[in-house]
């Protein structure tokens, strides 16, 4: 297992899959299946999520969270809510490619009310892509639209918050949640814990927090997974995975920032052999 870790967890996706064609040529059979047979446990999971491209695992954690009976909302949630538009463009096209379903229609399918139509608007990937100039207007309209669509009223306009929310660029939502607070006597994150309920609720705040500091997002849900005792294994291995190819450097900044420990060391003191070095493996020596 130690070299499986050593060779696996060091490199990036495209040398894993020269890695698996040299292996194939090789021993003359498929390297996943090998893995499999080898490795049990939270380290396979590990390791077989590494085996993909990250929107292959992407697209596979989603399926994963609405396959089956009930729906897993806190995954399909995270996963929909924190990935940029070009992530949920490169998501549908593998997602269709691996499970010949349509994202958009399955999402749909699986929840209901504001909360379907929120996460159909992010599968839609009609963000704006970020720009060179700053419309001050606009940035002024949007914070003024969003407080009299809520705050202001009784009940909340949120298909007003919808469109405003999935389909301005990130550098442009930073500005018009900042200037919201001119506006609204609580800010963007207490406003939706104020205005709206349940899932719709957590979808809100993961999109207002990933869009205000992603990093510090995932931080934070690391933080939430290897809070108790023991960790939320299968949480811990989905952030590490689907962003150490991304940026899980960044997120160890934000991490030590914020809570005052390094994620290696949190993560070495909540999880064990194997598994715990190769969580260490991919989150890198500690600055």
């Amino acid at each position: 297992a130690q070299t499986i870790i050593d060779i696996l967890t060091k490199r990036t996706y495209s040398q894993r899959r020269e890695i698996a064609f040299a292996y194939e040529r090789r021993a003359k059979k498929d390297m996943v299946s090998a893995l499999k047979g080898a490795l049990s446990g939270s380290l396979e999971t590990v390791i077989l999520g590494l085996m993909k491209s990250p929107s292959q695992y992407d697209a596979s954690e989603i399926r994963g969270s609405i396959k089956g009976l009930g729906t897993d909302e806190e995954t399909l949630i995270e996963m929909l809510c924190s990935r940029s538009n070009s992530e949920l463009v490169e998501i549908k096209k593998v997602y269709k490619e691996l499970f010949k379903k349509e994202l958009e229609k399955d999402v749909a399918g699986d929840t209901s009310g504001n909360f379907a139509k929120l996460l159909v608007a992010l599968v839609k990937a009609k963000r704006a892509a970020a720009s060179a100039i700053v419309d001050y207007d606009k940035i002024d309209q949007d914070a003024r639209a969003l407080y009299e669509s809520g705050v202001k009223i009784k009940g909340t306009d949120v298909p007003t918050w919808i469109s405003i929310m999935t389909e301005r660029s990130v550098p442009h939502l930073q500005k018009v949640f900042d200037r919201y607070k001119s506006y609204s006597p609580y800010d963007m994150q207490e406003s939706i814990r104020k205005e709206v309920k349940g899932d719709v609720q957590s979808s809100f705040l993961v999109l207002a927090q990933c869009i205000e500091n992603k990093q510090l997002f995932f931080a934070n849900r690391l933080h939430d997974a290897m809070k108790s005792k023991g960790a939320k294994e299968k949480l811990l291995t989905r952030i590490v995975v689907s962003r150490c190819e991304v940026d899980l450097r960044k997120v160890c900044n934000e991490y030590k920032a914020h809570f005052g420990q390094s994620l290696q060391q949190t993560i070495s003191e909540h999880t064990k052999g194997d598994y715990q070095k190769a969580l260490l493996s991919l989150c890198g020596p500690e600055e």
